[in-house]
């Protein structure tokens, strides 16, 4: 063979094998990623928040006045009408006084007819007169304050409702004020959940909620707010309590289930990005993520504000990031500004499942 041919042939094997060598070394620098697009959090997933139905209306129930309870009429679980005897306690004392203060009555009451009667004639002084009137009106209010006793005796309940709880059983001795049921109110039914503190400071954002229970596949119910506590309780969190609006089975949906509830922020929570938390990442005191440019297949650090960190997994972002970019959502602190990247496909045989 010439020599100036195998000369040419070798020097071109060796370029085409230097070429490839950079080729397989440049592909060692690509990175492989996750990426997500951003979408305002005005449009995003509603909030979720896990919640347990309460009564609306629940009333500890008790004697106005002290002793030994003479019969329960209920049980727990009953259902109970408003005005409906639910215990009785013995009223053997009050009655007894009851009737002495009523003889002491009519005798006060006799003397103080013959006084007024001596005033009418003028055989009696004004000061007799006026004593004897106002004894009178002292008995009077002292036998009806121990007949008020003795009808006390007799526990009615307040609501109609169902009883939830009794606190004890016939035969005990209860004091004045002592709560001996309670019951709670079988019209209105409540949801309670709890707020983050990142969801209380934007709780006039949060509208449109809804729940649903495992009983009931496939319904919503409507909720309307009722209150919020102010004050946040040892796990930081606040209480936000709902009303089930509109028509539902009460036989069903009643106090001490759990449910989730979803919510829908509003418009007016427009240029904030809720990000994974993951792609957030600090360098020198300064917040990054990383912008995934599809036309170089690169990556820029772009700086952002945070706003809130969420319960969800998610951060707040309200500044520095607009709806549609597509920015890294994880693995950012392996990658260096500029870096070149291939975005992980959902069919790539080494996700399976497209979990990535």
């Amino acid at each position: 063979m010439d020599r100036r041919l195998l000369f040419s042939a070798t020097v071109s094997a060796l370029i085409l094998l230097t070429g490839c060598g950079k080729k397989q070394e440049a592909a060692k620098d690509v990175r492989l990623v996750n990426v997500v697009e951003t979408v305002d959090a005005a449009s995003q997933a509603p909030v979720k928040f896990a919640g347990k139905t309460r009564a609306a209306e629940t009333v500890n129930v008790a004697f106005r006045v002290s002793g030994s309870i003479l019969k329960m009429h209920v049980k727990e679980g009953d259902y109970v009408r408003r005005g409906q005897l639910v215990a009785e306690m013995d009223p053997r004392d009050y009655r007894l006084q009851v009737q002495a203060t009523q003889a002491e009555y009519e005798q006060i009451k006799a003397d103080c007819e013959r006084v007024i009667a001596l005033y009418n004639e003028g055989n009696t002084t004004v000061q007799n007169y006026d004593k004897a009137r106002y004894g009178l009106e002292q008995i009077t209010q002292k036998l009806s304050n121990h007949k008020n006793q003795l009808a006390d005796t007799r526990l009615t309940a307040p609501i109609d409702g169902y009883i939830q709880t009794k606190f004890h059983e016939t035969g005990e001795t209860v004091g004045a004020g002592m709560p001996v049921v309670s019951i709670f109110g079988s019209n209105d039914i409540e949801v309670e959940i709890k707020l983050p503190s990142s969801d209380f400071s934007h709780r006039d954002q949060l509208v449109d909620f809804n729940c649903s229970f495992d009983i009931v596949p496939g319904v919503t119910f409507p909720l309307q707010v009722v209150r919020v506590s102010q004050e946040a309780n040892a796990s930081q969190l606040y209480t936000m309590r709902l009303r089930i609006s509109g028509a539902f089975d009460r036989h069903m949906i009643t106090p001490g289930l759990t449910t989730m509830v979803t919510a829908r922020r509003t418009s007016e929570s427009s240029g904030v990005i809720n990000v994974p938390s993951p792609a957030v990442f600090n360098l020198k005191g300064q917040t990054y993520v990383f912008v995934y440019e599809k036309n170089s297949s690169k990556v820029t650090k772009q700086s952002v504000h945070v706003s809130s960190i969420n319960r969800d997994g998610t951060t707040s972002i309200d500044d520095g990031l607009k709806s549609g970019m597509q920015i890294v959502s994880s693995g950012v602190h392996h990658l260096s500004d500029g870096d070149y990247v291939e975005v992980i496909k959902s069919n790539r045989k080494s996700n399976v499942g497209g979990l990535l």
